[in-house]
């Protein structure tokens, strides 16, 4: 297969407003309290990449989409329409049927051109969703809720490039919208799933009374974070694997109690957490984080409605000073990493939705915080206009979050070997790197004897 490409030409047509097919209601609707903080407040890019189809010769995936756009718009009306801010910041929806943004392009290249890509950034991304200006992608009222491009490929296939407002929906949500449209786009009469507006579930009590301490608010103690000064230019991106060789040696070097029960995220993220902060040579009490996102759906404790497209989810911080993480073996990281991920209930949600009211609506920290998403299983792929499965489904970008280095996603990935896992993509200066690759190598080689075992004998003597 040939290299991923390094630039294409890609030419857009002009861009259309889409409006609901049909009449729909006029009308204002409130976001959650999980949905208008301040962490929520931009445009998020993804891609799905498709093949041709012989069956589907002569029809344009263009004008198809362009048309189930439409039909799935009668449904979720409220995605044609506009926010506006209120008092304390508090920001609705007006259903008024404006439309989403729509624009079809044309590019000179095929499906193999891209190589084989299985987790972002995508080849050439910004070619592939909407032009948007510099720092459009932080504007989020009074434009359209969602930005959406069609790029006809010249072997069949095509690219469906959009950005949607995180405000109004997560990535699940945003799934179950293209879903819907794919539906459509396939004959049906209506969406399978249901929307379910319902953001009152995630909205603060009266009066608000967080019940948790969230540190995700918190600033961390130390300091300004060196990382944050680190010009883009000196920063190297580099792909970890995760396979079973790997899972398997971390697991034996969890306690014992641990090994049975920790997941592949569990164990992933704390031998993360660990390695990039011996990395970094933070300073021995400065206090370091790791902040994942938790999803409430497809939880028993926290019952989110069927159908429900709004933003479901909360960070979960484990906290640890520097020489405590890298001076203790990885269950030290792990206990922690378990504890944080368990401490998401409903009731914790709406402790969020509470602080968010009471301290007006505050942005997440990032000072020597590490921030994960698992999108491993969210099934972007899934996504079918009529052509089948997605080639690629995900993020278009590198996943690095608000700040150069902080964030990234896990995704599904399988290696020139032929063997599935999962594939961590880590931004981080280039000195840096060296030191993260040679930690993450001892802690995911397989160990000659039980590491606990052996740092209870030295604890003992």
């Amino acid at each position: 297969m040939a290299p991923p490409l390094t630039t294409v030409a890609v030419r857009r047509g002009k861009p259309v407003l889409v409006g609901p097919a049909k009449p729909t209601p006029r009308e204002v609707k409130t976001l959650s309290d999980l949905d208008d903080q301040e962490g929520m407040r931009f445009y998020s890019a993804g891609i799905h990449l498709y093949r041709g189809d012989p069956a589907k010769a002569g029809q344009d995936p263009a004008k198809v989409i362009r048309a189930a756009i439409a039909e799935a718009l009668v449904y979720y009306y409220p995605l044609a329409g506009r926010l506006r801010e209120e008092a304390g910041r508090k920001l609705v929806v007006d259903c008024n049927g404006q439309g989403l943004m729509f624009v079809e392009a044309d590019a000179d290249v095929t499906v193999d051109d891209f190589g084989d890509v299985q987790g972002p950034p995508f080849p050439c991304f910004e070619q592939f969703v909407f032009d948007l200006a510099p720092g459009e992608d932080e504007r989020v009222i009074d434009r359209p809720l969602l930005y959406l491009q069609v790029t006809r490929l010249a072997c069949g296939g095509f690219v469906f490039g959009q950005w949607f407002s995180h405000c109004v929906t997560d990535a699940p949500g945003g799934m179950q919208f293209e879903k819907a449209i794919g539906e459509m786009a396939r004959g049906a009469a209506a969406p399978s799933v249901a929307p379910v507006w319902a953001r009152e579930f995630f909205s603060a009590r009266s009066p608000p009374r967080p019940t948790h301490v969230h540190l995700e608010y918190e600033p961390s103690a130390g300091g300004p974070d060196r990382l944050m000064a680190v010009p883009r230019s000196e920063m190297v991106r580099e792909r970890f694997f995760f396979g079973p060789k790997e899972i398997a040696a971390l697991r034996k070097r969890a306690p014992p109690h641990l090994r049975a029960s920790s997941s592949r995220f569990e164990l992933i993220t704390s031998c993360i957490w660990r390695s990039r902060t011996a990395a970094l040579g933070y300073g021995p009490d400065e206090e370091v984080r790791v902040s994942f996102i938790v999803n409430a759906r497809g939880r028993s404790s926290i019952p989110v409605p069927p159908g429900y497209y709004g933003n479901a989810y909360a960070f979960s911080v484990a906290s640890s000073t520097a020489e405590k993480l890298t001076g203790s073996p990885i269950g030290y990281a792990l206990e922690l990493v378990k504890k944080a991920k368990a401490n998401v209930t409903y009731e914790y949600l709406q402790s969020v939705a509470d602080l968010m009211v009471l301290r007006g609506r505050p942005l997440f920290t990032v000072a020597r915080t590490y921030i994960v998403s698992d999108i491993s299983h969210a099934g972007f792929k899934d996504v079918d206009f009529g052509w089948g499965e997605a080639v690629y489904g995900g993020p278009a970008k590198g996943g690095e979050g608000p700040i150069l280095g902080v964030a990234n996603y896990y995704s599904r990935y399988k290696n020139d070997k032929g063997e599935e896992g999962t594939a961590v993509p880590v931004c981080l200066p280039l000195a840096a790197m060296e030191r993260f690759r040679s930690e993450v190598q001892n802690l995911t080689k397989e160990p000659a004897f039980d590491p606990y075992e052996q740092h209870v004998a030295n604890f003992n003597t």
